[in-house]
């Protein structure tokens, strides 16, 4: 199942993304993208991507109570001066 990662909100200043940012996991391991992408964000999407593209419930996984997961990246802006992201996930069915 591919998914939608998009950018909904952005504490603080990141140097990548803007909110309203899309990019797409495609059959579970291909990402494309048109903007550059951020490590940090990516590597805060591992633990969760594949088990919400099998069909695992964002109520499961604990991040999310509708149809979409939300995640964040790992810089704490206040402490880096760089920008936290939130993004919301969801299956393209």
């Amino acid at each position: 199942m591919d998914l939608t990662v998009k950018i909904i909100r952005i504490c603080g200043n990141c140097p990548v993304y803007e909110v309203g940012d899309k990019f797409i996991i495609k059959e579970g391991y291909k990402v494309q993208s048109e903007i550059p992408l951020c490590m940090h964000s990516l590597s805060s999407l591992m633990p969760y991507y594949n088990a919400f593209a099998k069909g695992v419930s964002p109520k499961e996984l604990g991040l999310g109570k509708g149809k979409s997961i939300f995640i964040q990246c790992m810089d704490p802006h206040d402490l880096t001066d760089g920008g936290t992201v939130t993004m919301e996930i969801c299956r393209n069915e």
